[in-house]
């Protein structure tokens, strides 16, 4: 079920939503008693706020984007290069770092990959690097905050961090892995970042003022992060304050209506999520859950770290990220240390870099790509991944093993 659960949602014939095949596969799982109701229950009651956030971030997205943020960074990545792919790269790195880390991947892949694309061709630059830079960063930034990924999310509560500790231990893997990231496709792509590109085109939103108000909330609304945890506030209802926000001006001018904030919330994704926690929970009940807690570490030393995303960063790659994350979450419960729990995020994150099947994320950033006819190549991506990931893995492990040392004093 799971291996034909993922890949209709790699294929997705007809355009067909996840979900149509998600929901029946695991309601045939309880029906048959693979999953009891009770487990099946208990699953969807334990996501339902992950899920939640999950949709009120992508509707925050979405309003910044109708509100012209989106536009803005375009805009700005083509002014500050002033036509030098190099320069290019180097903002289009710090947009998209920053749109991982505080908006989640989705809103990287899905929104700032068509404005980086578009900007590419109408600076007369070559797309390739900055988009591919796109979906690199979408999983290797996401890092930083428990609200960046499905996957952080899934793991947060496990973990027994703050929302502050958690974005403290991996700040240095996270700036480590993006200057990592951003050496090696300077080397990979040098050939398409050389030389100066002539009769640039006027960038759309080139005179557009900034966007100040949603500027201002998604500031705020990062900042309510940090602080929610202090307060007993769970992050979903600050991503919900967030969007209500912002939301009023953009009804009220209507620069969007309420039905494409229904399908930015994404339903039938959403429903997917759910699914696919069920069918995950029976397979962690099987032989395959059995071997990864046989092979997972218990304890956080260095070694064991480095064990434990290596495992994450495989299972990723077999069975995409969020499925490998439900499991490895379920295997770690009863000793799940924080630092475990980080390098096991870790492997998630990053791992996906290596194959188009690793995360949700990738397949979604092709088929952006695929609908512009500039279909990536599979050999480049895998040759991109085999350079980037192994190191990256290595360096954000270590950086995670140093914070937890370092910072023992500040976490018990």
């Amino acid at each position: 079920m799971l291996a034909g659960l993922l890949a209709f949602a790699m294929v997705q014939p007809k355009g067909l939503p996840e979900a149509v095949f998600a929901v029946p596969a695991a309601g045939l799982l309880v029906a048959v008693g693979v999953v009891g109701p009770e487990a099946a229950s208990r699953q969807v009651v334990a996501l339902a706020p992950t899920v939640g956030f999950l949709a009120a971030v992508l509707v925050l997205a979405q309003l910044a984007d109708a509100a012209g943020v989106f536009t803005w960074v375009g805009a700005r990545l083509a002014r500050g290069s002033v036509g030098h792919p190099g320069r290019l790269l180097g903002r289009v790195f710090l947009a998209g770092s920053a749109t991982t880390a505080t908006l989640s991947l989705d809103a990287t892949v899905v929104l700032l990959t068509p404005v980086v694309f578009a900007t590419a061709a109408r600076v007369r630059a070559r797309p390739k690097p900055h988009v591919y830079a796109c979906i690199h960063l979408a999983n290797s930034a996401s890092l930083l905050l428990p609200v960046s990924n499905l996957t952080n999310l899934l793991a947060f509560s496990a973990s027994g961090l703050t929302f502050l500790q958690f974005a403290g231990l991996m700040a240095a893997p996270w700036l480590l892995v993006i200057g990592i990231e951003y050496l090696v496709f300077r080397r990979f792509f040098r050939s398409d970042l050389g030389g100066r590109p002539h009769g640039a085109e006027v960038v759309e939103g080139a005179g557009q003022p900034a966007p100040r108000f949603a500027l201002a909330v998604l500031a705020l609304t990062l900042l309510g992060f940090g602080v929610s945890g202090l307060v007993g506030v769970e992050p979903v209802w600050v991503a919900v304050a967030g969007a209500v926000t912002l939301a009023g001006p953009e009804l009220a001018g209507r620069r969007i209506g309420v039905p494409a904030l229904v399908r930015a919330a994404s339903p039938p994704f959403c429903l997917f999520v759910f699914a696919l926690g069920v069918v995950v929970a029976a397979v962690s009940g099987g032989s395959l859950g059995a071997a990864v807690t046989s092979v997972l570490p218990t304890t956080p030393t260095l070694p064991n770290l480095l064990l434990a995303a290596a495992i994450a960063a495989v299972l990723a790659n077999l069975v995409n990220n969020v499925p490998a994350t439900l499991m490895l979450v379920t295997a770690l419960a009863g000793h799940a240390h924080p630092g475990l729990v980080l390098a096991v995020l870790v492997g998630v994150n990053i791992g996906p870099n290596l194959t188009y099947t690793g995360s949700l994320a990738t397949l979604l950033w092709r088929r952006v790509l695929v609908r512009r006819d500039a279909t990536p190549a599979q050999t480049e991506f895998l040759r991109l991944g085999a350079i980037t990931v192994p190191l990256c893995l290595v360096v954000a492990v270590v950086a995670v093993w140093l914070g937890l040392t370092l910072g023992r004093g500040w976490l018990l």
